[in-house]
């Protein structure tokens, strides 16, 4: 079954039964129902409207996404790869000191079409100083690469106070990973290769470790979203907060945001869980690539991170438009 549109031509469509997904009658369905309508009265569908306000109404969560819902699996021919991500927590400031040096910034007028200056030249010209575009000042540079490429955020001030940051665009320029960069070097072989290596490494080699994160001319500008309550996840990509662990991260080309997917990974601590499609991020491409939401702060981090498994992604789509996708002959 092969459908086509603007994702790879190539893509493949495989209806499922429910018995067919691995672990599926021992998840915690009622969480999931839950994080579900955090989300369904975003999406645009009328099948997912409707399905939306049914939810509301449902007291068996299990018998209500078995009586609506369909699995489907997408493939596009690549394997499967789960990976996480977190809400980092860096020290910083409102003020800029011999301390706090490297700013947060918003995004500049210049950069709303989604095109601007690289990383390098960013830094190079000082195109971005005196204009007042900082949000807060951060400790460590690699932190606050590392809080562009998650896309969101908390900065821990020095009174103990919190402000909150969320993605606010981009410069247009592709991401680069700084991983690869340092296997191509020589410096590192590919399984060595971790968040965690990296940071240890820039901050070994101060110079050549502001060199390295210039090889990504990407550049990610935020915006404080601190009415967010601490409690609550950071916002994803459907401007609603995300929720540890229920929480995926989705190419959209492929599975509509908003969408129940049911997750097998693979590997070391397997999962089977019913998470939801409430995320994207510029290094989730592919039908089954996925980024699982862990939460916020080190710990989390440091699961996120050691976190690259194989498995497979199950997406849940309403029956009318799960079936859509089938060949007329066997409709």
């Amino acid at each position: 079954m092969t459908g086509s549109g603007s994702a790879a031509e190539e893509t493949e469509y495989r209806i499922l039964k429910f018995d067919e997904l691995d672990g599926w009658a021992e998840d915690d369905h009622a969480a999931a129902l839950k994080v579900f309508l955090n989300t369904c009265q975003d999406m645009k569908s009328p099948d997912w409207r409707n399905l939306c306000r049914a939810a509301a109404e449902q007291t068996n969560a299990r018998a209500f996404f078995e009586l609506f819902f369909r699995p489907v699996e997408i493939s596009d021919g690549k394997p499967a790869l789960f990976t996480g991500y977190f809400e980092p927590e860096l020290d910083g400031d409102l003020y800029r000191s011999e301390r706090f040096r490297f700013p947060i910034y918003s995004l500049p007028p210049e950069a709303r079409d989604g095109s601007w200056l690289s990383r390098r030249e960013m830094e190079e010209t000082g195109a971005m100083e005196g204009r007042g575009l900082e949000i807060a000042w951060v400790d460590d540079a690699v932190e606050l690469f590392f809080l562009q490429v998650q896309g969101s955020g908390r900065i821990r001030l020095p009174d103990g106070r919190f402000i909150r940051v969320g993605y606010g665009g981009k410069n247009g320029h592709e991401y680069r990973s700084i991983g690869r960069e340092l296997v191509r070097r020589g410096v590192y072989n590919v399984h060595q290769v971790s968040a965690q290596v990296i940071k240890n490494w820039v901050r070994r080699n101060p110079i050549d470790g502001l060199e390295l994160l210039r090889h990504n001319p990407s550049y990610v500008f935020f915006r404080e979203v601190s009415e967010v309550p601490s409690h609550l996840g950071p916002l994803g990509a459907m401007n609603r907060s995300v929720t540890t662990m229920r929480t995926v991260a989705v190419d959209p080309r492929y599975t509509p945001l908003g969408a129940p997917v049911w997750v097998e990974k693979d590997g070391k601590g397997k999962i089977r869980s019913l998470m939801i499609a409430q995320d994207t991020g510029s290094a989730i491409k592919g039908a089954q690539r996925a980024d699982i939401f862990f939460g916020t702060g080190d710990a989390a981090g440091q699961k996120a991170g050691r976190l690259k498994d194989p498995g497979r992604m199950v997406v849940l789509m309403p029956i009318q438009t799960a079936y859509a996708y089938l060949p007329v002959d066997e409709q």
